[in-house]
């Protein structure tokens, strides 16, 4: 989506917050060496069609709740100053509070997310998804479950994308793989995880 105007975009069925360059490069360089020495990243199974197989990314899950989908618990471990500094900034924007956060680190171009949704009843029923990206560019691709409608966004280093409103029940997004050589990547999705007995 070259060329539009940097805030909240006209989308179907959700609402879309788009900032190419909310941190500069060189602070974008400066958290990715931070966050890359001091998260604890893992290589975490899931399961898939009955199987329990590798994810192709390393995650690591910070904050204040425990997270499940696909058949994996996380834990959460504490949130460093890198991310608390982050989660700040986000917070102020959007006027949300965050207590949770999943960080995944695509090591080239062969680690990649499938096609899915942030739908899990620990979100509640309108997430708000806060998505921040370090490193190497990737595509990033949505998708309309009804229309087959795609917006397609590259994620720079230091650009932040939120997906908010009804957009986790109606839009599918990946960050598909990719043969061309790719340095890594590192991303941030902030989102609020509910106690139990506030879920629907």
């Amino acid at each position: 989506m070259a060329g539009i105007p940097y805030g909240w975009q006209p989308v179907q069925d959700g609402r879309l917050y788009w900032h190419p360059h909310f941190w500069t490069p060189e602070t974008a360089h400066h958290l990715y060496l931070q966050l890359d020495q001091t998260l604890p990243w893992q290589q975490q199974s899931i399961r898939m069609y009955g199987r329990e197989v590798l994810q192709p990314r390393l995650q690591a899950w910070c904050g204040e709740a425990v997270y499940t989908y696909s058949g994996l618990t996380m834990h959460p471990h504490p949130w460093t100053p890198a991310l608390l500094a982050i989660r700040n900034q986000l917070e102020a924007l959007l006027g949300v509070r965050f207590n949770s956060v999943l960080a995944n680190k695509y090591r080239d171009g062969e680690d990649y997310m499938g096609w899915h949704q942030d739908n899990e009843p620990e979100l509640g029923v309108e997430p708000v998804i806060a998505s921040v990206s370090l490193g190497e560019t990737r595509r990033f691709v949505l998708r309309h479950l009804k229309t087959q409608q795609k917006l397609e966004f590259s994620l720079a280093s230091g650009s932040l994308l939120v997906m908010a409103g009804e957009l986790q029940t109606h839009w599918q997004h990946t960050v598909p793989k990719t043969r061309k050589p790719k340095q890594p990547r590192i991303n941030l999705t902030f989102r609020s995880v509910l106690p139990t007995t506030a879920r629907q």
